[in-house]
């Protein structure tokens, strides 16, 4: 009952308003940007301006997906995985979920994170990444009895097999579900894929061969870093946004910026 209550006062739109989660970072280093004010921000709705009346910083629990590539490839960043576990605080849950040809769920939401290394270490690699797929199949059943903010973060080496559904399908569910995409990757094939995936969900892309040119230590920190600090804005008027939102932000520097509409 508590996380569904939680879950209303973070997805319910104030009267007059409507919401959007918001991820800033910076270009280069993905260090987040968590400073900008209301007048920082420009919200276009199919071309059209919608004000933007407020601004809150917005950290919380989360119910966190590990979509774990396990195809040929996936080996490479296994370890990974590891230096993300530890990043969940007291009642943040994560599941694990592996990827290949299919999606199966190797451990369901937990706060343990013992079964959440023994999961990560227990996964074997094979068969050709389906990327769409996974996410499609992740996000449709796998948030089911969530109630807190709902987020994958796909760790992928960043191949892209004949996935069945297209970016279009995953975005449509990933809005209708209220899940933002993570994606942290290491070649660049699918890089254009990725980013319009974090980019029209909330979340945020991870190259961890540029990373580590800017981070010292594992890459985990930095991308909790990211998950807890997104934006909600209060944008003027009842009427939902459209799929053709735009959001920018007017700050000097180059930046990646992603939505989300909350409804």
């Amino acid at each position: 009952m508590r996380r569904a209550l939680l879950a209303l006062a973070l997805l319910g739109p104030a009267w007059g308003a409507t919401k959007l989660a918001v991820t800033v970072v910076e270009q280069r280093t993905c260090q987040p940007v968590t400073d900008l004010q209301a007048a920082d921000f420009t919200v276009l709705d199919d071309r059209t301006p919608r004000r933007v009346e407020g601004v809150e910083r917005s950290s919380g629990l989360m119910d966190v997906m590990l979509l774990l590539d396990t195809s040929l490839l996936g080996e490479m960043v296994q370890p990974v995985a590891g230096s993300l576990i530890p990043q969940l605080q007291d009642k943040d849950q994560m599941a694990v979920v592996a990827f290949h040809s299919s999606a199966d769920l190797i451990q369901d939401f937990t706060s343990s994170q013992e079964l959440l290394r023994r999961a990560v270490a227990g996964v074997k690699f094979g068969n050709v990444p389906r990327v769409l797929d996974a996410l499609y199949a992740a996000i449709d059943g796998g948030f089911r009895s969530s109630g807190f903010r709902r987020v994958i973060i796909l760790l992928s080496a960043g191949v892209e097999g004949s996935s069945r559904v297209s970016e279009r399908d995953v975005l449509r569910l990933a809005r209708r579900n209220g899940v933002s995409i993570y994606p942290v990757y290491v070649v660049g094939a699918e890089r254009t894929l990725f980013e319009m995936l974090a980019r029209q969900t909330g979340g945020a892309t991870f190259n961890l061969r540029e990373l580590r040119r800017h981070v010292q230590g594992p890459p985990g920190p930095r991308v909790f870093e990211v998950l807890r600090s997104y934006y909600t804005l209060s944008v003027a008027g009842n009427l939902s946004l459209g799929e053709r939102i735009k959001v920018q932000v007017s700050r000097p520097g180059k930046f990646t910026v992603s939505w989300l509409p909350l409804e």
